[in-house]
């Protein structure tokens, strides 16, 4: 996967875009000097650390190692010009880039001090100048990668919050321009009300420019385990498939996807990433997607769902979900394209090989229990009676796991398609299996069903007029004989049936 990382690298920002421009800006230091806003080292150490001979600069790090850090540290405290401290932030990243190792210059500095290394950055995180932030934000996650001392808990916690938070808000900006961007063509011929559809459409996309940096920072840190584990304590991967569930360019996709390839990696993180629907939605993504380098992404993820868990019924489901999205006619679209990238087609290979293997050794039940876990209810073969007549009793499992998820999807989902099938299971289950009503009474089905008897959708009401029917009656055992005996009377006439037993 050598060139997903020269695309990350190679991907131009916002971010890189605005410090070209810094870079050109020349920072006169000598007023900061007669308002005593810095001292005379500091004074003296950047005017000749701020030179373009890169070998000067160098010869003045290695001798003044800890005064370097120290410099850069007060500007960045004591300077309250935005221009400013961003010109002192590139000068830091350029520094750092240069040679990975300066970043042990600011844990040594800390260290003497007693102070800590994350604070004045962490601080920068606040300020409303989205380059700062964003920069100051860069800055942390190349001394938090690139350092031997790993970032501490609580400032780390901190710092992938915000993160998580950011990518979401400038998610959320970037689809208010996209909906302002359509409502100024509907609004085209109103021109003459004032409507400012231009400078509306400026702001909201200001406040989102900076979704690739923050993808880029999260890239880094979650290369390194122990961040992961703490990436997913503060939610991150739900902000990262709700973002790629939404409309967002190619880079920030394939930039997002990159950080869900390195989480699944670890092999833990690698078993319980389905639980959080990744599949699905990256299957869509392949479908649609049009680009390589999202593609090679994508099918990276997928062979690390298969070959990484430790366990292997983990890597079976994985591969039956992979089968249930329709991976695998994606697969045989893919295997007609060339690639130039070898891993593409092994990874194509692999996965192809993998996914028709699970195919001739699932059951009905691995199918259902498959498509119940994704979500995407349909009317698939194994919602036929005879399914139910053997495998009804088996939703029980796992303390009635698939019901529990059959429930939720009642309660929270807006496919009438989906409403209607889980509506239509449960009533089956009801009728196959004995206890079946007081179990779903117990996890609270039945009012959800009844509920549904007032949707808006037709097929939805049917189906869920018919689960309440098979809710409500008390045995269909007891039924089945009472209709025997029914036929039996009118064909004699000698005895008038008794009324069925039934309960709410």
């Amino acid at each position: 996967m050598q060139n997903a990382i020269s695309d990350m690298l190679a991907a131009t920002s916002v971010l890189q875009q605005t410090a070209t421009d810094i870079r050109n800006r020349k920072v006169n230091w000598q007023p900061y000097l007669q308002s005593q806003m810095i001292s005379q080292e500091d004074f003296n150490f950047i005017v000749a650390f701020d030179v373009p001979d890169a070998a000067q600069r160098e010869n003045l790090i290695q001798s003044n190692r800890l005064q370097c850090a120290q410099t850069f540290l007060n500007l960045l405290g004591h300077v309250s010009k935005d221009t400013t401290l961003q010109y002192v932030l590139v000068l830091i990243d350029d520094m750092l880039q240069e040679d990975r190792t300066r970043v042990e210059i600011f844990h040594e500095y800390a260290n003497k001090k007693g102070e800590s290394v994350w604070g004045p950055f962490l601080n920068l995180l606040n300020r409303q100048d989205g380059f700062i932030t964003n920069m100051a934000s860069r800055i942390i996650a190349k001394i938090a990668c690139w350092s031997q001392a790993p970032m501490e808990r609580s400032d780390l916690h901190f710092y992938l919050t915000w993160l998580k938070d950011q990518l979401r808000m400038q998610y959320d900006g970037l689809a208010a321009a996209q909906a302002v961007s359509k409502s100024a063509e509907a609004k085209e011929h109103y021109h003459e009300t004032g409507f400012d559809q231009q400078s509306s459409t400026s702001r909201e996309i200001s406040n989102n420019e900076y979704i690739q940096s923050v993808a880029r920072c999260l890239q880094m840190m979650l290369r390194i385990d122990e961040y992961r584990f703490a990436f997913i304590s503060v939610d991150g991967i739900s902000t990262l498939l709700s973002v790629l569930q939404g409309r967002v360019n190619f880079q920030v996709q394939y930039q997002l996807i990159f950080c869900i390839w390195v989480l699944t990696f670890n092999p833990l993180l690698a078993e319980k990433m389905n639980k959080f629907n990744v599949i699905p939605i990256l299957a869509d993504i392949l479908s649609d997607s049009v680009k390589e380098k999202v593609t090679r992404i994508i099918l990276a993820v997928f062979r690390n769902l298969i070959e990484k868990p430790n366990d292997q019924q983990v890597a079976k489901e994985h591969c039956i979900a992979m089968v249930q999205c329709k991976v695998l006619k994606q697969l045989q679209i893919l295997e007609q394209r060339k690639f130039d990238d070898e891993d593409v087609t092994s990874d194509i290979e692999f996965l192809t090989e993998r996914l028709q293997s699970s195919v001739q050794d699932l059951s009905s039940f691995d199918e259902y229990a498959t498509e119940v876990k994704s979500g995407r209810l349909e009317w698939s073969p194994v919602h036929k009676s005879k399914f139910w007549r053997e495998n009804a009793h088996r939703l029980n499992e796992k303390n009635y796991e698939l019901l529990r998820i059959l429930i939720h999807l009642l309660e929270t989902n807006k496919d009438p398609l989906v409403l209607s099938v889980a509506s239509y299971d449960i009533g089956e289950y009801v009728r196959h299996y004995p206890r079946g009503k007081h179990v779903i009474e117990q996890l609270g089905g039945k009012q959800l069903v009844m509920q549904l008897l007032a949707h808006e959708d037709p097929n939805v009401r049917y189906e869920a007029l018919l689960a309440v029917q098979k809710l409500m009656v008390h045995n269909w055992e007891y039924l089945g004989r009472q209709l025997e005996k029914e036929q039996s009377t009118d064909k004699t006439g000698s005895q008038k049936p008794p009324q069925v037993a039934g309960k709410a």
